[in-house]
């Protein structure tokens, strides 16, 4: 199977097909670690394949049917803590893995992911205690008790470039790297629609009034769950005024005038950024 090739998109399902599948494709995960072939490096390639993921010899634990591509089945699958991988094989965070991963297959990657890391503290209803099976016929458990279902988790966040006239506003959050700037973000309040969730994070973190607030795209975002909803907004008013503690400096910036660092390009923020740029050239 040629990942880098795939005419059809990927068929997402929950319950695998009976029957053998013939050798399937695994997203196999130790903590937040892809267990990867470093033999096979081309792509997709690089991830382990086995009719079973018992024949790759790692002890593992509760496996999620994806879906196929092109009838070849994938699986995602929790490893046990402190397995160490077979000869060949290794571990990798999916931020190491990008570029070596197609686009489509990291974004399953991503998904698979986000599959794992929800089970991993669902096997117990939240509201009563008791032990919760798996749905029949949905990605959730259902308490066995009072019947609760509980499904994969996603934190809606919005991100936004603001921008006035050739120039946008980049902000340095304290955490990141010294010298790397990125646009505005933050996540979405319980009972907020988006519009205002951009409004209020622009004012909360630089003081600034915005206008015509347009989406521009969205990206799932697996660190660990959230579901990164993109931006754009004209400065309507405000002189820049930093909160101090998420973000510590902000300045307007334009194609001649960038800082040291801008976000990867594995982020939507960076997209963001780029079309920007496209539009407004030095």
């Amino acid at each position: 199977m040629n990942w880098e090739a795939i005419a059809a998109p990927f068929q997402h399902a929950v319950v695998a097909p009976e029957g053998d599948l013939g050798e399937c494709v695994f997203f196999a995960f130790q903590g937040d670690r892809l267990l990867v072939s470093m033999e096979r490096q081309d792509h997709g390639g690089i991830l382990p394949r086995a009719r079973v993921f018992d024949e790759i010899g790692m002890p593992c634990r509760d496996p999620h049917y994806l879906g196929s591509h092109n009838g070849v089945h994938c699986f995602t699958i929790d490893i046990d803590d402190g397995a160490e991988p077979p000869a060949g094989m290794a571990l990798h965070g999916l931020r190491m893995l990008y570029g070596s991963l197609d686009e489509p297959t990291f974004q399953l990657a991503g998904r698979a992911f986000q599959i794992v890391n929800w089970d991993r503290t669902h096997h117990f209803c939240g509201r009563c205690g008791t032990a919760a099976d798996y749905h029949e016929s949905d990605r959730a458990r259902q308490c066995s008790s009072c019947g609760l279902l509980s499904f994969p988790r996603v934190s809606p966040a919005v991100i936004i470039l603001i921008h006035r006239g050739d120039e946008f506003l980049l902000a340095r959050n304290g955490r990141f790297p010294q010298g790397r700037y990125s646009i505005i973000a933050g996540f979405v309040e319980a009972g907020e629609a988006l519009e205002e969730a951009v409004a209020r994070e622009i004012h909360e973190e630089v003081g600034l009034e915005v206008t015509d607030i347009t989406y521009h795209s969205s990206q799932p975002w697996p660190f660990p769950h959230s579901l990164m909803i993109g931006f754009t907004a004209a400065w309507q008013s405000g002189d820049i005024k930093v909160d101090g503690e998420e973000i510590v400096d902000a300045d307007w910036f334009s194609a001649d005038h960038l800082p040291e660092s801008l976000p990867d390009g594995i982020s939507i923020s960076r997209r963001i950024i780029d079309d920007f740029l496209a539009r407004h050239p030095a």
